[in-house]
């Protein structure tokens, strides 16, 4: 039997949007609260001004606000610790400690957690000077992948083929890691673990360039997709048994169990299934077209695995239908973006079956401005990728937000069958 439950989230992104929309609509989530918020959340959860990586302040309004179970959003706060403070406050968390969180905030300890599980990634050099680097993409090869170590909000990974870009970029991201390049089409994979239980969400796939047809530098992410119809069977199978599980069990058996949601980055290569990377939370955009489709009640699931129950949990349900979610970014974005730019039309509050728009980067209340690099995610359903393509695109159209611009080529491929299936 559930409990009812009061949830504070933390955060301010289109992430947190998303999983403010999911607790919502569980009949066991009887008050919501986040911290800090956007105006998309304010038209669903109280909004409270809050530092969300200040442990002793996000307990503080924790117990102001009877939180029962704090959900955390964003990775700078898990690597910072507030999860562990809220804890030892006596609070259920989702969220993994500040050491299993590493997995995200070092890429060289999350290679390190892989070897010791048997799970497959790129060959990599750790590197902590240019010239290291300059040797490592040289024993490589083009196209050269250099990553910086810690955190980077999405933009701290360079894939080319100019050799100079690569050491350019390797000079600002030190130390940073160099990778093989992993050829084939990537897989998003979620997974809701309570540190020995692990259920997987339904996979997606994202879009990582700013320009269209993959064109430009990478971004936080432009849109994404879910389901993938050019799936091979028992893709999910494979990757639950022969990385995220391990990976939980890895993390465990070196004694820093990882409870909350691993992401898993993956290609699927000419040979094999291999991890791109490992993220310590929901990823931003996949999470708002996955749970948009997510008919189990979010916050029990959540409170389940944040108080070690997740067995009791069962599969997860999903509806059929598919979703499509479009990022709209301010101009100059992945660089510096423009802020101030007016918002305006229908749908920016509220939704319908077939569409519905997170807030990311905005501003305001009866006047909605851009204040951050991605400003909306128009979210579209349907009984395919088309028909979700079309609503998604349809919604876009009817904006007034001459500051913002999109891709159009989100899940176009996909949707017209030009992904053939690999092998896994």
């Amino acid at each position: 039997m559930s409990r009812e439950l009061t949830v504070l989230v933390l955060g301010n992104g289109g992430r947190e949007h998303a999983l403010a929309l999911a607790l919502h609509r569980d009949p066991a989530v009887v008050a919501l609260h986040c911290a800090p918020g956007n105006p998309g959340t304010a038209s669903i959860a109280t909004n409270h001004a809050v530092d969300a990586t200040d442990g002793a302040a996000v307990v503080a309004l924790a117990e102001q606000v009877g939180a029962n179970l704090v959900v955390v959003g964003p990775e700078a706060p898990l690597v910072a610790g507030v999860a562990d403070a809220v804890r030892a406050a006596g609070i259920a968390c989702f969220g993994p400690s500040a050491e299993a969180a590493r997995i995200e905030g070092s890429k060289q300890f999350a290679k390190e957690v892989m070897q010791a599980a048997g799970v497959p990634t790129a060959a990599s050099v750790y590197c902590t000077t240019v010239d290291e680097v300059a040797a490592a993409i040289d024993r490589f090869g083009p196209p050269y992948v250099v990553k910086q170590d810690g955190l980077a909000a999405g933009k701290g990974v360079i894939v080319t083929s100019d050799r100079d870009a690569a050491l350019e970029h390797a000079a600002d991201a030190l130390p940073a890691i160099v990778e093989e390049y992993l050829d084939g089409p990537e897989v998003s994979l979620f997974a809701i673990t309570d540190g020995v239980t692990a259920l997987p969400l339904q996979p997606a796939q994202d879009f990582k360039r700013v320009g269209e047809g993959d064109a430009g530098p990478n971004t936080g992410g432009m849109g994404a997709y879910t389901p993938l119809p050019w799936a091979p069977e028992g893709l999910v199978e494979a990757i639950m048994r022969d990385v995220v599980q391990p990976t939980v069990d890895a993390m465990a058996a070196r004694g820093t169990p990882f409870s909350g949601l691993l992401y898993a980055g993956l290609a699927l290569t000419s040979r094999g299934l291999r991890v791109v990377e490992f993220n310590c939370r929901f990823g931003d955009p996949e999470t708002q077209a996955v749970l948009s489709l997510l008919e189990s009640p979010l916050g029990e699931v959540l409170d389940a695995a944040a108080t070690g129950r997740l067995a009791e949990v069962g599969e997860l349900r999903w509806s059929s239908d598919s979703s499509v979610i479009v990022v709209l970014a301010a101009d100059g974005y992945p660089g510096v973006p423009a802020k101030g730019g007016a918002i305006a039309g229908p749908r920016l509050f509220g939704s319908d079956d077939a569409v519905h728009i997170v807030h990311a980067g905005t501003s305001g209340e009866a006047a909605l401005t851009a204040s951050g690099g991605r400003v909306l995610g128009v979210v579209g359903r349907g009984a395919d990728l088309s028909a979700a393509r079309a609503s998604a695109y349809a919604a876009i159209d009817e904006l007034d937000a001459p500051s913002l611009f999109c891709r159009r080529d989100i899940a176009e491929r996909a949707a017209s069958g030009q992904i053939g299936t690999p092998t896994l």
